[in-house]
Formats: C-alpha cells, sequence, structure tokens
C-alpha cells in the first residue's frame, strides 16, 4: 500500500497529510513565513539570570528572547556571554520559545540565527520515508527543499475529497470515533480534558461488559486523533460510561497505543476519580492553539474568501484581525494570487475581535 505526503495550498500556509488510502496517518500546519523555530540554532547572548525559574533569558537578536532551563548548564553562565543554542520548544500556552545549550561559548561572534531548523514538511517526510510526496500547486512544488525532490510525484495533484473532510474534522472540537462513540476535547490553560460518551447499552447484565468493551476499541483511534492535533502537555481522557474499578483495565490499552507516538507520550495511570492521565511532550504548538490564535482567525477568513467570495475586494476586519495580516503579507499575497483579484484591508474597530465582512469595491 502506498502512502502519501500531500500537500495543499492556502493563503499563508499548507496543509500537509500523511495518507494510506483513505486513512489520514499524520497532519500539520506550515506557515512558511511564521516558522515556530523549533531546531533552529542561534549564537545567543545571556541576557538575565532568573533563579527564581531555575534558569536564564538569552537574545537570540532581531528582538527574540529564549529561555533556557539547564539548571546544570546556566550555573556556571554570566550575564553577557555567548553561548550556541538549538529551540527545543516553540513558543506556546503564553509563554516564549524554550532553547538548550549546544556549546558553553561562542566567544567573538555576533548573535543571532546560525542554521534554520526543518520545516514541518522536513520532519513529515523524515517520519514517513517511504511516503510519495504529491503537491497540488507550482507554489507548493518551489517549497520542496531539493533533497526531498526525488520523492515527489510529477504534476499537480489537489487533496482527495475523503482526505480533505478528514483534515477539516480535526479542526472540531467534538470527535466521532467507532461504535458510535465521541470524545470532546476541551483545552484549558493548565491541561486538555477529553470527555468520552457512547450511546446506552440496553439492560444491565452485560452492560459494564459491553462499556469495557467499547472503550477499550475506541481509545487507540481516540489517541491517534490526539496525535494528529498534536495535543500536548498533561491530558485527561474521561472514559465513557464505566465503573471506577473497571477503568484500571484501560491503562495497559492506552500504553499500548501511545507506542506508536514519535514523541513517546506516557501514561501515568488511572486517578482516584477514573481519569486517565497522559503526558505528551511539549514541542509544537497544537493544532487548536494555532487555529485560535490571531494569526490563525486571519488566515481563515482568507481561506473564506477563496471558496466563497470571489468578487470580494475589500476586507473589513478587526483590528486584532487586520493587525495578523499586516504581518503576514505572504498570505494576503498569496490570497490575491490564488484568486486572481485584488484584496484590500480595512480595519474596523466597531467589529468585535476576529470578526470581518467582505464587499465590493
Amino acid at each position: 500500500m502506498i502512502q502519501y505526503l500531500r500537500v495543499a495550498t492556502f493563503p499563508g500556509e499548507m496543509r500537509l497529510a500523511v495518507t494510506q488510502d483513505e486513512a489520514l496517518l499524520d497532519y500539520a500546519l506550515w506557515r512558511p513565513t511564521a516558522p515556530d523555530l523549533v531546531g533552529n540554532i542561534y549564537v545567543a547572548r545571556v541576557a538575565a539570570q532568573a533563579a527564581f525559574m531555575g534558569g536564564v533569558f538569552v537574545d537570540l537578536g532581531q528582538g527574540l528572547q529564549g529561555f533556557l532551563s539547564d539548571q546544570k548548564a546556566v550555573s556556571d553562565l554570566t550575564e553577557g556571554q555567548s553561548i550556541t543554542v538549538c529551540v527545543s520548544r516553540a513558543a506556546q500556552g503564553g509563554k516564549g520559545v524554550r532553547v538548550r545549550m549546544l556549546e558553553p561559548s561562542a566567544q567573538g561572534k555576533g548573535i543571532g540565527l546560525v542554521t534554520p531548523g526543518p520545516t514541518p514538511l522536513e520532519r513529515l517526510a523524515r517520519q514517513w520515508p517511504h511516503a510519495t510526496i504529491v503537491v497540488d500547486t507550482p507554489q507548493a512544488a518551489a517549497l520542496v527543499p531539493l533533497p526531498l525532490r526525488s520523492r515527489r510525484e510529477s504534476g499537480f495533484t489537489p487533496m482527495p475529497p475523503e482526505i480533505t473532510a478528514a483534515c477539516h474534522a480535526l479542526e472540531d472540537s467534538t470527535v466521532e470515533l467507532p461504535g458510535n462513540m465521541q470524545a470532546t476535547i476541551t483545552p484549558t490553560p493548565a491541561l486538555i480534558a477529553i470527555d468520552m460518551d457512547a450511546p446506552p447499552v440496553a439492560g444491565s447484565r452485560f452492560k459494564q461488559t459491553a462499556q469495557f468493551a467499547a472503550n477499550r476499541d475506541t481509545l487507540p483511534e481516540l489517541l491517534h486523533q490526539i496525535r494528529l492535533r498534536n495535543l500536548s502537555g498533561a491530558i485527561v481522557i474521561d472514559p465513557a460510561g464505566m465503573a471506577m474499578r473497571k477503568r484500571q483495565a484501560l491503562q495497559e490499552v492506552v500504553q499500548a497505543a501511545l507506542r506508536a507516538d514519535p514523541l513517546r507520550p506516557r501514561c501515568l495511570g488511572i486517578s482516584a476519580l477514573g481519569l486517565i492521565e497522559i503526558v505528551r511532550p511539549r514541542i509544537h504548538p497544537s493544532l487548536p492553539e494555532l487555529l485560535n490564535s490571531p494569526h490563525g482567525h486571519a488566515l481563515r477568513a482568507l481561506r473564506t474568501i477563496l471558496a466563497e467570495a470571489p468578487t470580494a475586494t475589500i476586507l473589513r476586519g478587526s483590528i486584532p484581525l487586520i493587525r495578523a495580516l499586516e504581518q503576514d503579507p505572504q498570505a494576503v499575497a498569496d490570497c490575491v494570487q490564488l484568486r486572481g483579484k485584488p484584496l484590500a484591508l480595512k480595519a474596523d474597530p466597531a467589529l468585535p475581535d476576529f470578526f470581518w465582512t467582505v464587499q465590493d469595491a
């Protein structure tokens, strides 16, 4: 069975889907003008000690700052010292980028970027080395790096409708699962809560057996959906309708399913409340965070205009939305190129955050 790494072009971003037949194996958003910086290597300068946080802030150049929390490494650092660092975690959850130290000293070098990290396309291509790369536009083809071009299928092929639908479903907080089960995902500042629901079971004699089987058979798909959305940090899952004493038996199912995840998340066990506790490393921003950021709302507006408002020439939006588009002029240029019609931006202070409308000139 052939695996494909499919690239779909939208204003300001590429949507990457690894597929096999009609199955969605992996997924990522790629915003070329707004990289998350993970893997970037910098010559940095120690800006300030933060003993109360167990680390130091470092200046990466061009107004960018990172945090180095390796207590063993920072104990010998002094303010103003130059070091070489690599970004280990993207800015997310209101916190800046995290870095790890590669070299204790880089004296005499100016601070700034040395080597960019891999793009989402390069990451997925490395994780799926046998996947054939398929692009839908010349713009996407131009972004395929030279070492990967031998893996690219010639021509331009749009993403199949069933894969497009599966990608769109990732934006919904409700996940449809096998056996008519559902899961509702609720991100919070502290953790991600997932509530599973199952259809009622007729009769009471075999109710617990049926509910255990339904949760057991559904959890692997739910954990796959967690990976597709790149949900990370503390994750708690409330299984559907099971007695507390039965829930402990689900831990082995969860641990087995987590082994397929390249980030190696850990199941910490089943809490006294019967919740499945998982910790998945925070490295790249989650899909909900990307979609619900000001930039994400702005790109959604451009996608909608491209698909549903072909004659509009003016985008009137709230101040945060227009500001996000002004910070990503390439996204607007992409929209203009894809639709073949100019698009002017106008900020309207009367509109609520991230609201917008369109009009003809």
